[in-house]
């Protein structure tokens, strides 16, 4: 990366270890470091149960390190309770994931505006209707989850994360739950929008072909000893 661009996100030896059954400590995570950049795109590849999800948890401040630190957009969330962690995220932070996580009970435009209207923005149906257009969806926007096939459910996912502008996006398996040829639909409107908004993302995936369009890239590695990430390029 330039030696001038300044970063969004840094994790200095973040890991986390759980309780497993018979009160025994399982390390998940094991001194995790790394860095993005604003406007870069990263992936995190590994095996299923490696800790990917787990360090985009911690990451994006879902989720507290047992050891290590976090600074996400210039704050530092190891001291900071629920609350405050959800404010640092709120207009700052997008997220898109495998299941799609829309609200079932609300159209295409309210399950985007919702999250406009909570962080109290005046415009949030204008701009959701904007993002939902960005998408190809403006014939969609009052179609309830149920109608609409996975892809423009996925489609109405990225238009909820990119309304809010924000400066970085987490996106875990963002096609896993998509037939190749949609999948490959809403990679390339992934990658549109990250370019077009100059927002950093963080992609979590199996793929390597999906990673190679990446800056750059990180592997965990699972192992007794929890999950450890090398950098690649």
């Amino acid at each position: 990366m330039p030696e001038d661009t300044a970063l969004i996100l840094r994790a200095l030896r973040v890991s986390k270890t759980v309780t497993a059954p018979g009160n025994e400590p399982l390390t998940i995570l094991r001194d995790a470091s790394l860095t993005v950049a604003e406007g870069e795109a990263v992936a995190l590849m590994g095996a299923s149960g490696a800790g990917k999800s787990t360090l985009l948890a911690l990451l994006a401040g879902l989720d507290t390190p047992t050891s290590g630190e976090v600074e996400l957009a210039g704050f530092s969330l190891n001291n900071l309770n629920e609350d405050e962690r959800a404010a640092v995220r709120a207009g700052r932070v997008g997220f898109v994931f495998q299941s799609f996580q829309l609200i079932d009970g609300l159209t295409a435009l309210e399950n985007v505006a919702l999250p406009l209207e909570l962080q109290g923005t005046a415009n949030s149906t204008a701009q959701a209707k904007a993002a939902l257009d960005e998408v190809g969806l403006s014939h969609r926007l009052h179609h309830l989850p149920k109608v609409l096939s996975g892809g423009e459910q996925q489609r109405v996912a990225l238009a909820r994360a990119f309304a809010g502008t924000p400066a970085i996006l987490f996106a875990d398996e963002p096609t896993g739950s998509l037939d190749t040829a949609t999948g490959e639909r809403i990679i390339d409107l992934l990658f549109a929008l990250r370019d077009q908004h100059q927002t950093a993302l963080v992609l979590v995936t199996h793929d390597p072909a999906l990673a190679a369009r990446c800056n750059r890239g990180y592997r965990l590695q699972g192992g007794l000893q929890g999950g450890e990430l090398t950098p690649w390029q």
